[in-house]
This record gives C-alpha cells, sequence and structure tokens, in this order.
C-alpha cells in the first residue's frame, strides 16, 4: 500500500516497506534501565537461553544489559559488565555514548523466566524527567491521511476498566477525526507495563489511520467511522422524554462530547500539562 504514515511530533520511524503499521526501528532510542546479570542470579540459566539459540553466549562471566526505547519500539542491547559499568560511571550528567558494536542487540525487551521479575514497570512518561506523572501523558501523535487537521494520539493515563475498580495505568490512542471511545472498541485499551504495550497501542493507531486511507472516513468497512451525534441524538430524546425538559442532557456533537467528557478532554489537559482526572471513575 503506497500510504505514508506521518508523526506530527516525536522521533520518525522505520517501518516495513510491506506494512506501514509494522515500527522495525528508529534512529535515536533513549536509554531507560541499564544493569548485569551473572552466573549466580538465580534464573541466569533462562534469562542467556536467547543467547544460546543465537549462538551469541559468550560470556561466562556474565552481561551488562542496556535498554532501549522509543515510543514504537524497543531493544536490549547484551555487552560486557566492564563496559556497562564504564558507561554508568561517563553518564553521570545523562551525556555518555555506548558502542552498540562491542555486544549483541536484539529487538524489543525480553520476556519470561527471569526477565518478567527483573524488568520493572516503566512508562514513557516519568515525573522525575519532568512528566506530569508517570504513565500519565502524550506517547506520540500521527497526521490523519484522510481528514485534515485531524491526529490520531496515543497517550498514557489513568482509568478504571469499571466504575468499581482500581485505577489502573493504561495506554491506548484517540482519532480526532471520529472520536470513537477506544474503551468501547475491544482490545483497544491496554493495561501500561512498559514498551510492548506502548508499541501494540500505537501499532493500533497506525492501523486505524491506514483503514480510514484504503476505505475512506465513514465508511462501513473502515475503522474510522464517525457516529455524528447519532447515539448522543438517542440519549438526549430519551432524557427529554423522560425527564419532560426541553434541553439537551449531553452535548449533541461528538467532537463538544469528546471535549467535555471523553479522550478529547484528556488529551487538552496532558498537552497542557495538567493531571486529568481518573477516566471512568
Amino acid at each position: 500500500m503506497n500510504i505514508t504514515i506521518t508523526n506530527t511530533y516525536g522521533t520518525p520511524h522505520h517501518v516495513s516497506a510491506k506494512n506501514p503499521a509494522h515500527v522495525t526501528g528508529c534512529d535515536y532510542y533513549r536509554l531507560p534501565l541499564v544493569g548485569t546479570i551473572t552466573p549466580g542470579h538465580a534464573d541466569y540459566e533462562d534469562m542467556v537461553e536467547m543467547l544460546r539459540d543465537n549462538g551469541h553466549d559468550t560470556r561466562p562471566e556474565g552481561y551488562g544489559l542496556i535498554f532501549l526505547e522509543s515510543e514504537e519500539f524497543s531493544a536490549t542491547y547484551f555487552g560486557s559488565i566492564e563496559q556497562i559499568e564504564q558507561y554508568k560511571r561517563d553518564n553521570t550528567d545523562g551525556t555518555a555514548r555506548f558502542d552498540p558494536s562491542q555486544g549483541v542487540l536484539y529487538a524489543q525487551w525480553p520476556h519470561g523466566k527471569g526477565w518478567d521479575d527483573y524488568l520493572p514497570r516503566t512508562f514513557w512518561n516519568i515525573k522525575a524527567r519532568g512528566g506530569i506523572a508517570d504513565g500519565v501523558g502524550l506517547v506520540t501523535a500521527f497526521a490523519h491521511t484522510e481528514a485534515p487537521g485531524a491526529e490520531v494520539i496515543v497517550y498514557e493515563f489513568e482509568g478504571k476498566w469499571l466504575p468499581d475498580s482500581e485505577p489502573q495505568q493504561l495506554v491506548t490512542y484517540h482519532c480526532t477525526a471520529c472520536h470513537k471511545d477506544t474503551f468501547h472498541d475491544c482490545g483497544h485499551v491496554h493495561e501500561n507495563t512498559g514498551p510492548a504495550s506502548r508499541r501494540w497501542a500505537a501499532r493500533q493507531a497506525r492501523q486505524h489511520i491506514i483503514s480510514a486511507h484504503r476505505h475512506g472516513v465513514g465508511d462501513q468497512y473502515s475503522d474510522c467511522r464517525p457516529d455524528n451525534g447519532e447515539m448522543l441524538r438517542v440519549v438526549n430524546s430519551l432524557a427529554r422524554e423522560r425527564l419532560g425538559t426541553t434541553g439537551n442532557a449531553l452535548p449533541d456533537t461528538d467532537d463538544a462530547y469528546c471535549a467535555t467528557k471523553g479522550p478529547c478532554g484528556i488529551i487538552r489537559e496532558l498537552r497542557a500539562g495538567v493531571r486529568p482526572p481518573v477516566y471512568r471513575a
């Protein structure tokens, strides 16, 4: 498909020539986690199995680790412990660079036995780095190809799966052309546990744009289908009938409703640097 998806801010990413929703890497990463593992670790054998499978288990003393992350991709570097310790000493001011040619770089962060306990939960927005709060803020955004001025925005937020449940750190996307609330679109809101969660939300945002490009905005086969206030009119009509009023209980357009009670309201506050209330609380 001949389509270019444009980041409206953030890091440009490389994608598959056959599928612009499939990100294969980028030129710039941040390094949120640095560490080491040695044979003394209880799960060391399981953690280095991936190296053995690829013929890269060459350091009997253990490995230094650097975990790389961008808005839509992640990678793991395995090098010498000495190299990583030197990098940590040199990086006290945050300006050190490391030489990836000295070790092995794998796409994504590992998971499974050992890794699931070793890796902490991480967010793109971090309060210590100037974020509104940990796991609260914008991740990336894409210009909509079919609706001028619209965007498909990936964001981290605090929300509840059910009104009486505990608040969770979540990640999803929102399209300002159709204003669909992904809470009502199964599988598009994810528990925000790390780079894989955010990568998947961004992939779905890209798929939304591709669907609009392929089928148009509003087509029955398109993921981008504005309701044009249809459900709001039904709710307002029922409210007037039951309450005997003449005014509307809710805004009568999707963009107005979204701006006051939906994702657009969250995004507006995130862009202003304000912590939004827990969604669906």
